[in-house]
């Protein structure tokens, strides 16, 4: 449960109608097997100990202590198991029956959670047999406890904090106002739900969206148990359909098939984005829940769940092309605005041949082609100074001829001289001084041609080069209008590979230099080549772009310490790169991050792609003098 990690499971156990003893044997087996993995809760289905299509066996005296001792069973064989358990029986109250999830641990029943929303349509005729839940609340003794029975409870377990616990039982989720909102608000942040939904064609696929609808909507998770094998075949089929899910997210699935289906959920995740999240609000009167508390046992969690190794890019390639289509039509619909706006008669891009100048001019394109505009009045200008190597030069001019903007090429290589000449520098010393020189006067040439030809200066920094600060200040960080403000270096790369994919079919040459570009080292080219090649690696100098997107996605976006982005990265990432590589790129990360706001405290504007950005506008403010000393001494810290 460490780092906000809880394993949690459904289980479908393989039944027999009205055969409570063999029901609870199963359920045990599943508890058991449960419990060796490491599971802390666990959901069964409802009502599992009898069977959901018992039919008029409801009423019976029999079937009704029967299932009494079953779950008494159960609960004298789990009494040494450390896993809270959910599982469905029916249970008499007063004069009527109630269909009910039993929550228990450690041989302890806690809780006894009505059903409130019972189906009475098509094949269901719950009603004939059970009450609503909804307005009891009261104490039962059942499998000889006494025990609350009441739809509004919450099981709170103070070893994993942020872990509260809530239950709702098949069609709850289906009726128009789910019990689990009000769960939700009173702090649940784990849902149960015991279910019995049969099959039929298409309902697997709206039973997922329910599920993984309602897990976003409560920023929740969501464990979803369904009966299964062993249900009545008269007239329906039951396919086990268990499902995990965390805010929108689907983490584990399983159906026609019985057994655990098991993961982590991430409770530190889900409460930093309900702090963070100011439309989670309305809590309802605190007094409407009965709380209990369950005494877990601390425990390390092994990670099993997927961790994407480059989360800003979907692992699909089709989703991956849905998402760059989109991503591109966003950052073009932003610019097209500021172009209008602004009655910009150009656009002027530096082009260098490189990665992000690259997106910056295909976005422009795009954007001058929904106005209608003539691409020509795209200002293309190449600027080659001590660094720039043949292959990026060559590079840019076909891509501005192919894209059919205009290309201007400016050696800047005399002007930065003249200047160097004017300060003191010497040429020979290649310190940052001879390196920002060139930036700087890139920027005063783009904003100059602007001005001159009444345009506007799209800007090219990446997201991950202004979380880094590896931007030159007044230099490339400065334009009129950032594309590519919030895309990170590993889906630059992506948009790029998609466009020559766009390509390839009518323009083959634009095409093959998109490759070549894409096959290109990054490199700010501002040091002299070395036999005509790039001398100048970004990667070597900042660490690798791969990590830093990782790290960035998950210290901005989700909040996370740096030792739970340490152990997530070493989970994910840790079969390209060892620990210590991974620690030290992570600190040079969080002292980048901290010492370059200044930087992004004043961006020129650019439009919101993706859930991360460092606009000072937009989703991050932040002192340009935070120190990083907490997060730099929790990485010193980690064992070695």
């Amino acid at each position: 449960m460490k780092d906000g990690f809880v394993k949690v499971a459904a289980g479908t156990p393989e039944i027999r109608v009205a055969d409570c003893a063999y029901n609870a044997a199963r359920c045990v087996e599943l508890i058991e097997a449960a419990a060796a993995q490491g599971v802390k809760v666990l959901a069964l289905p409802e009502l599992c100990l009898t069977g959901y299509t018992c039919g008029d066996l409801f009423c019976q005296d029999t079937q009704l202590d029967g299932a009494e001792q079953a779950l008494a069973a159960v609960l004298e064989a789990s009494k040494d198991l450390d896993i809270l358990v959910a599982l469905g029986l029916p249970v008499r109250y007063g004069d009527e029956l109630y269909n009910c999830a039993a929550v228990l641990h450690r041989g302890v029943l806690h809780g006894l959670v009505p059903k409130r929303c019972l189906p009475n349509y098509g094949e269901f005729y719950e009603r004939r047999w059970f009450a609503s839940g909804e307005n009891v609340h009261d104490y039962v003794t059942l499998a000889g406890q006494n025990v609350a029975i009441n739809a509004r409870q919450l099981f709170r377990c103070p070893a994993a904090p942020g872990l509260t616990v809530g239950v709702e039982v098949c069609e709850d989720l289906w009726a128009p106002a789910p019990p689990s909102v009000d769960l939700a608000l009173a702090g649940a942040t784990l849902i149960l739900n015991l279910s019995a939904s049969d099959e039929v064609v298409g309902k697997a696929d709206y039973r997922r969206q329910l599920v993984s609808g309602q897990s976003a909507r409560l920023l929740c998770a969501y464990v979803y148990a369904d009966a299964g094998e062993g249900e009545s075949s008269t007239d329906m089929v039951f396919a086990g359909h268990d499902l995990i899910a965390e805010n929108g997210a689907i983490l584990a699935e399983r159906r026609f098939a019985s057994g655990l289906t098991a993961t982590e959920i991430d409770v530190g995740r889900l409460t930093y984005e309900r702090r963070r999240n100011t439309t989670f609000t309305g809590r309802p009167e605190p007094d409407l829940f009965w709380n209990h508390q369950i005494d877990l046992e601390p425990a390390e969690t092994v990670l099993t769940r997927p961790v994407a190794p480059n989360p800003f890019v979907p692992a699909d390639h089709g989703d991956r092309a849905e998402r760059c289509r989109e991503i591109l039509t966003i950052a073009a619909a932003g610019l097209r605005k500021r172009l209008k706006h602004t009655s910009a008669k150009t656009a002027v891009v530096g082009l260098s041949g490189g990665l992000d100048s690259t997106l910056a001019i295909l976005i422009t394109a795009l954007a001058f082609d929904s106005l209608g505009q003539d691409r020509k009045e795209i200002t293309a200008v190449t600027m080659p100074c001590f660094g720039t190597t043949s292959r990026t030069r060559s590079n840019a001019e076909v891509l501005a001829e192919e894209l059919g903007a205009d290309l201007k090429v400016v050696d800047i290589g005399e002007a930065v001289t003249v200047h160097f000449r004017d300060i003191g520098q010497s040429m020979d010393d290649h310190s940052v001084t001879f390196e920002n020189a060139q930036a700087r006067e890139r920027t005063q040439v783009l904003m100059d041609i602007a001005n001159r030809t009444g345009g506007l200066v799209v800007g090219t920094g990446d997201l991950s080069e202004l979380a880094l600060g590896w931007a030159t200040y007044n230099g490339d960080h400065m334009s009129m209008y950032g594309v590519n403000g919030s895309i990170p270096k590993t889906l630059v790369r992506h948009l790029v590979a998609y466009a020559a994919g766009e390509a390839e079919a009518t323009s083959p040459r634009l095409a093959a230099v998109l490759r070549d570009i894409l096959a290109t080292p990054v490199s700010p080219e501002l040091l002299p080549p070395k036999d005509g090649e790039i001398a100048q690696r970004t990667e070597d100098l900042v660490g690798p772009y791969e990590l830093h997107d990782f790290f960035l996605y998950y210290a901005v976006r989700w909040g996370f310490s740096p030792r739970k982005v340490y152990r997530l990265a070493v989970h994910a990432l840790g079969d390209r790169y060892d620990r210590d590589t991974i620690l030290q790129w992570l600190k040079n990360f969080y002292r980048r991050f901290f010492s370059q706001q200044f930087k992004r405290s004043c961006l020129p504007d650019g439009p919101k792609v993706g859930t991360v950005t460092l606009s000072p506008r937009g989703d991050w403010r932040m002192p340009s003098d935070a120190a990083a000393a907490l997060w730099l001494r929790e990485l010193e810290e980690l064992p070695c």
